[in-house]
């Protein structure tokens, strides 16, 4: 059924003004993918491509906000059933949301679902300023538990994945963070596995759909902006075998999906031959050798609307009535495009690594970095 409200067709209008005035500019992002595969039980590393260069992570940001909310749930200062009071700031965060209005509340386990499934960014900054105090600081905090675990390329500056040049971290970085989930929180990896999230009134289907369709697949987070393209975290279990996929950088959500796919395939593939154990590197190699590089793999990832290109959908006219209530999200996407930086010369290689060098923030006094020791002293109860 096609919807005829007039504002459902201005809002798709302007959402094409400012796609096609976005399609000119570059992003930071001059290169987008990167992938990688492990084998969870024993950190071998199946496969790696650009596995270490800076990427921006876009909602795979979510995880690590998700893995500090584990963390305060085993140490106990938040409860499942605690309500979180929402400030004006968390609910001002652009599409994807839950349209939280300010001093309403969510629960945690609500606020957990809403950011596996929605990935909606004014919950994750709910979560942040229960943790932190403010956005800012929780991304420190963050940024502080990421190096402790090992994650030594990545830096956080909010705690959704809203497009930031600063927010870099790379595909290797991002595979020992699910590994971190799956060994730190296994109690709570449980809800990167559900499929759909019911709030007021409406349910939210997982946007990760290899949940279901993919045997062993069971987490974690799909993530899109323009700048880092689709990407997506995933981690498998077959025959008591696990392995993590990363992939930053798909031109569309399909063909993600589809990469991923062929990646997780290939690992077991690879895992499960005799001669894995007898020479493991030439059989790694012999198993992903037909999983190909995406094609134009660093194009610019136009924004999908229920699978179709945004673009489809403008010249088709509309927008069905389901449809209705992501067309704004999509134009909340692209107005963020305009917030990312100008192109750089030719010569100098537009990367996130020499953007967030040349872009890194002056901390104002009271927010100076947090070390490790600091940290786990907090965590312990030992300083405020």
């Amino acid at each position: 059924m096609r919807c005829s409200s007039s504002h459902v067709l201005k809002a798709i209008a302007a959402a094409a003004v400012l796609f096609l005035g976005a399609a000119g500019i570059q992003t930071a992002a001059a290169e987008k993918y990167a992938s990688i595969v492990i084998d969870a039980d024993t950190n071998e590393v199946l496969h790696a491509r650009n596995a270490d260069e800076a990427r921006y992570p876009a909602s795979l940001t979510k995880v690590m906000t998700l893995y500090m909310l584990f963390d305060a749930l085993k140490a106990g200062e938040v409860s499942l059933n605690e309500r979180l009071v929402v400030s004006r700031h968390a609910a001002s965060q652009p599409p994807s949301n839950l349209k939280l209005r300010t001093g309403s509340t969510i629960t945690v386990r609500d606020a957990i679902d809403a950011l596996v499934n929605k990935s909606a960014n004014d919950v994750a900054v709910v979560v942040a300023e229960r943790l932190g105090g403010t956005e800012s600081r929780f991304a420190q905090l963050m940024t502080v538990k990421a190096k402790s675990l090992g994650l030594q390329n990545t830096r956080f500056v909010n705690a959704s994945g809203l497009p930031d040049t600063r927010q870099i971290s790379t595909a290797r970085d991002l595979a020992l963070l699910a590994e971190a989930v799956l060994e730190d929180h296994a109690d709570y990896y449980h809800y990167f596995s559900d499929l759909q999230f019911t709030w007021g009134g409406k349910t939210y289907k997982n946007h990760n759909e290899l949940l279901g369709t993919v045997v062993g697949v069971d987490g974690i987070k799909t993530g899109y902006t323009r700048a880092s393209g689709f990407n997506l975290m995933t981690s498998a279990k077959r025959d008591g075998r696990r392995v993590i996929a990363i992939m930053l950088g798909g031109n569309t959500a399909k063909s993600r999906n589809a990469h991923v796919e062929a990646l997780v395939e290939a690992a077991f593939a690879s895992l499960n031959s005799p001669e894995h154990q007898n020479d493991p590197e030439a059989q790694n190699r012999l198993a992903f050798a037909s999983v190909a590089t995406p094609v134009h793999p660093n194009a610019a990832a136009e924004p999908m609307l229920n699978g179709k290109r945004l673009s489809v959908l403008i010249a088709e006219g509309g927008a069905d009535d389901e449809e209705e209530t992501e067309v704004a999200e999509i134009r909340g996407t692209l107005d963020l495009v305009q917030e990312e930086p100008k192109p750089m010369a030719r010569e100098e290689a537009a990367t996130p690594k020499k953007v967030a060098e040349q872009s890194a923030p002056v901390m104002p006094a009271e927010e100076k970095p947090m070390s490790i020791a600091e940290y786990e002293a907090r965590q312990m109860g030992l300083v405020r």
